[in-house]
């Protein structure tokens, strides 16, 4: 590993605890405007196509900048730029804020997914870095703070945004401001780290031949494809099918994405260290096709049941990514900003892609027939079977060929 990339002796829970937290406030943000689209969607008359757009906007500036943000700073590391991530998120806030015309919604979308792409590949290599040799763990810590950010975001859209308008977004820029300054001290802690003597060690990887990594990194793909694909019908669209669906009110509808969005913060938290005991392998097994028949069902069922099953398969989703992060870190060993750029970037990438997709389906279609069809997409879980049991294989390797 490099000086960057190489872990302390002990997990370093304060600031494991700092990048949660600044992660909670950048998804809280982010999770916010997605909570605000039927606020945007009545005051500029937007087509159902048009939502879908807002959310590429954001998601194509992410997934595009998090795979070069990860790649340069496995080179360059840049302790401060986690700073200037969540300036640029707080931007993007302020011009949602002012927003006049669709154009501009679009551009502010685009400056929070700029925001997110500098935040995310930089956070996840300080999270290994604190982690201790504990990978599954630190990287569920980090996670969960952007999934409770995300649980959290439409509660302050149904109590503050929606009775006070557009306008009130700008004082959650506030918050931007608080994620500034908590990671300013984070950056002088990596900086710290970075610059402390250590032994020159060549990464350890599974042993696996370059064309066996490259088709394990597209099964990976395509798990990934079925799993944002997914949660973009339901971030960018649950509170339209519910409304459309069961007849029930915005504020209803967006207490429901809350306890979608809380269920997958339970799972996030959960996945990593259970990779960390069982193997990861079996942690994206079960949570990608395990969570089949319950969307299958849920297209189906009333209005109570319906919030069950989304809490089932929101954890269950959500317990996949942990695991799947540092199963390919540890795929491509000495490349963690690479790789946690590239599935971040991919996830963001592909949840605008399927939000845009869905949008203009549900303006063809009507909303509920997408929710009949994307119920199919977690079958691409078995997949799993092709990938490789790497901690099976690293048990199998003498303690000393591992050093």
């Amino acid at each position: 590993m490099t000086a960057a990339t190489t872990p302390p002796e002990r997990t370093v829970f304060p600031v494991l605890g700092a990048i949660s937290f600044s992660h909670f406030l950048n998804d809280t943000m982010q999770s916010l405007m997605i909570a605000s689209y039927p606020l945007f969607k009545t005051g500029f008359a937007l087509s159902f196509g048009q939502v879908g757009l807002i959310t590429l906007a954001f998601q194509f500036t992410a997934s595009l900048l998090q795979p070069v943000v990860g790649a340069y700073t496995d080179r360059h590391p840049k302790p401060f730029s986690l700073a200037l991530g969540m300036a640029c998120t707080l931007s993007g806030l302020l011009l949602l804020s002012l927003a006049s015309s669709f154009p501009m919604l679009l551009a502010a979308a685009a400056l929070v997914g700029s925001g997110s792409s500098i935040f995310h590949p930089e956070a996840s290599r300080v999270a290994r870095m604190a982690s201790g040799g504990r990978h599954g763990l630190a990287q569920s810590i980090f996670q969960v703070g952007g999934n409770a950010g995300a649980a959290f975001g439409p509660l302050l859209a149904a109590w503050v945004v929606l009775p006070h308008g557009q306008k009130s977004l700008a004082v959650f820029s506030l918050i931007a401001l608080v994620g500034m300054i908590v990671l300013t001290g984070v950056g002088f802690w990596y900086r710290h780290q970075h610059r402390r003597p250590r032994k020159a060690a060549a990464p350890a990887g599974p042993g696996l031949a370059r064309g066996k990594v490259a088709a394990t990194l597209a099964v990976l793909m395509a798990l990934m494809f079925s799993k944002f694909f997914y949660l973009a019908s339901i971030h960018s669209y649950l509170i339209f099918y519910l409304m459309q669906h069961y007849q029930v009110d915005t504020r209803t509808a967006q207490y429901h994405l809350f306890y979608f969005t809380a269920s997958v913060a339970a799972g996030t938290l959960l996945g990593g260290p259970i990779g960390d005991r069982i193997g990861r392998k079996q942690v994206i097994w079960l949570s990608i096709l395990g969570v089949a028949p319950f969307t299958l069902a849920l297209p189906y069922v009333g209005l109570g049941t319906s919030a069950l099953l989304t809490l089932v398969i929101g954890f269950l989703l959500a317990s996949a990514f942990p695991a799947m992060v540092v199963y390919a870190q540890e795929l491509v060993p000495g490349r963690v900003g690479t790789i946690a750029g590239l599935f971040f970037g991919l996830a963001f990438g592909l949840a605008g892609v399927g939000a845009a997709v869905m949008g203009q389906l549900a303006d063809h279609w009507g909303i509920e027939a997408v929710y009949r069809l994307c119920s199919y997409l977690p079958l691409i879980g078995l997949l799993a079977v092709f990938l490789p049991d790497l901690h099976r294989m690293r048990a199998a390797t003498p303690a000393a060929a591992r050093a």
